[in-house]
């Protein structure tokens, strides 16, 4: 009886600080406020390990903290962009790398397990950028409005501003064996092990009306 007792205790906290936005020990500093839109938000859970190494990435298009240009957003979901696809470039990566993924999240989409916008792998080793042309063998993934390739943010009008987290993986693999058509979480969840190094770059968005 004791424990149903502290089980539903412990489930009606969870539900209030969901229902208020109040923070907790697991939320990301950005989340919890005033102008959250009326949802709820809960952070995922982090999946790169900490002996991975870390390098730089840069982009022509962003930078890290900045915005994200409208020509790169949605042309749907009541956004009209040019889902112009954000372009990259990369250093520092550990010797032993056989190959690159790359992929674009937003933590912060009201899902309760945020959107993947975008996911490449199977990026040679040899290379050390990536523009609007996949290069030889690399396959470009399914995010999660079910499309391929590169999908532009489009946030709720009134929302949070939504943090775009693009990071692009060492892995020590040279292939995911992988079809194009692989749910983006199952791509991460076979990615997690094999993930030695990363670069992330982070922008916003936010539709005020």
């Amino acid at each position: 009886m004791r424990t149903s007792i502290r089980a539903a205790a412990a489930l009606t906290a969870v539900a209030a600080a969901v229902t208020t936005g109040v923070t907790t020990a697991n939320a990301d500093t950005h989340t919890g406020r005033a102008d959250d839109g009326g949802y709820g938000y809960t952070q995922v859970r982090k999946v790169v390990p900490d002996s991975a190494a870390r390098f730089r990435v840069t982009s022509p298009d962003i930078r890290n903290g900045g915005t994200i240009p409208a020509d790169s957003y949605a042309d749907s979901f009541g956004c009209s962009g040019a889902d112009k696809q954000i372009r990259l470039s990369w250093h520092g990566a550990p010797k032993d790398t056989r190959s690159y993924a790359v992929t674009m999240f937003d933590p912060d989409a009201p899902t309760g397990s945020g959107l993947w916008h975008w996911l490449t792998w199977d990026i040679p080793a040899s290379d050390s950028e990536l523009g609007s042309a996949l290069p030889a063998g690399a396959v470009s993934g399914t995010n999660d409005a079910g499309q391929t390739g590169y999908l532009g943010p489009c946030p709720p009008v009134g929302d949070i501003t939504h943090h775009y987290r693009i990071t692009v993986y060492a892995l020590d693999t040279p292939s995911l064996q992988l079809p194009a058509a692989t749910p983006a979480a199952i791509t991460r969840f076979t990615m997690s092990t094999h993930v030695i190094g990363t670069a992330t770059i982070t922008a916003t968005a936010r539709r005020a009306q």
